[in-house]
């Protein structure tokens, strides 16, 4: 009886959960973080709140946004994409609002614009930081009074189209720099998803990695075909600035150039394989205790010590890898006397002959090792 009530609980557990899930097809994640994101679309979608998706390039926030719109009471209406910064300020608002016949040289016809294509489904507008500042302000008049009117028009046009909008930019510092408005900002903040980064989520990368395996597997004939574990070991170290666009380029390209069923470390590219790692090693406190300032300070002088070596002396570049800013790693390597690596894969100071002098500290690749 206790069997048969766990079966029955875990099919009852496993229908609700693809029945949530049903719209999530094109999302592949399994990880805590992208469980927060399902649930936050779940909730989000049958509202019509303005949504911002912040994440970095690659991330799928389209990918998101069409998820919104599939789980909405809106999916049988037009999904429209605006790719915000690829435009001029006029053809922007053209291609948003329309335009009337004369209102510019070559407008020989009235045109309707993408707003008329959303009314009663969604617009997404991809890079929202990007929109001119001038174009900002026509956008927020939509949004509060949900009406526009085309350009060189005078005709005042009704329309219900739910906005959902992404940027992979710090909107409240362009604000704060006068680049973006902070009226706009505040009517698109209402709902905000932040879509991680794939370094926060490596749980995911497995079932990212087999998913594009297939797809790219079956665009090439190439049935059954799988990744060594050394290879998979090596996705799952690297930091993957390029996020799952990135990933998914280096499946596509290892399935196209494998000769055989079997994708080894030798078919991924040399950016990947040859990335600097580096592993937080294990500490055993011991009896007597130890400084935590000592600890972190020592952990802190390696891991810039490792960086340099890898960037090869050059602090801009050593600044990029630890994702902070130069005059900041520059303060850094004063605060703790770190001088240039005297050669590639010397970072550190040798040791002495004399046994009086303290071990030399150890190499990235000592860390990574332990």
């Amino acid at each position: 009886m206790e069997r048969r009530r766990l079966v029955t609980e875990n099919r009852t557990l496993r229908q609700n959960i693809q029945e949530r899930y049903h719209k999530f097809a094109n999302i592949i994640g399994r990880s805590p973080k992208m469980r927060q994101v399902f649930d936050l679309i779940i909730q989000a979608a049958p509202s019509r709140s303005t949504i911002l998706i912040q994440g970095e390039s690659g991330t799928g926030k389209e990918l998101v946004a069409r998820a919104i719109h599939a789980n909405s009471a809106r999916s049988d209406r037009t999904f429209v994409t605006v790719n915000s910064g690829n435009l001029p300020p006029d053809l922007l608002e053209s291609t948003l609002f329309g335009h009337v016949k004369g209102a510019f040289t070559g407008a020989n016809n009235s045109k309707k614009g993408l707003y008329d294509l959303a009314d009663k489904g969604s617009i997404f507008f991809d890079e929202i930081g990007n929109i001119p500042h001038e174009t900002q302000s026509k956008l927020l008049r939509v949004m509060q009074e949900r009406e526009f009117m085309r350009l060189g028009g005078i005709e005042t046009i009704r329309v219900d189209a739910r906005i959902i909008a992404a940027t992979n930019c710090d909107l409240k510092e362009m604000v704060d720099d006068g680049r973006f408005r902070e009226d706009l900002y505040y009517r698109l903040h209402v709902i905000n998803i932040y879509l991680p980064p794939l370094r926060e989520r490596k749980d995911d990368i497995p079932p990212l990695m087999q998913h594009f395996l297939e797809k790219y597997g079956e665009e090439n004939k190439k049935a059954d075909i799988e990744l060594k574990p050394e290879a998979l070991d090596l996705l799952m170290e690297y930091s993957w600035p390029g996020n799952v666009r990135e990933l998914e380029n280096v499946i596509e390209r290892a399935v196209v150039l494998s000769p055989t069923a079997s994708i080894g470390a030798d078919l991924i590219p040399d950016h990947v394989r040859t990335a600097p790692t580096f592993r937080i090693p294990n500490f055993v406190v011991p009896p007597e205790g130890l400084s935590f300032k000592d600890v972190i300070t020592n952990v802190e002088r390696r891991l810039i010590e490792s960086t340099l070596e890898a960037a090869g002396g050059v602090q801009k570049k050593a600044a990029e890898l630890l994702k902070i800013k130069p005059t900041t790693l520059n303060e850094m390597i004063r605060r703790h006397d770190i001088g240039a690596p005297r050669r590639k894969g010397a970072a550190f100071s040798e040791p002495d002959d004399d046994a009086d002098t303290p071990p030399r500290s150890r190499t990235s690749t000592e860390l990574t090792r332990e």
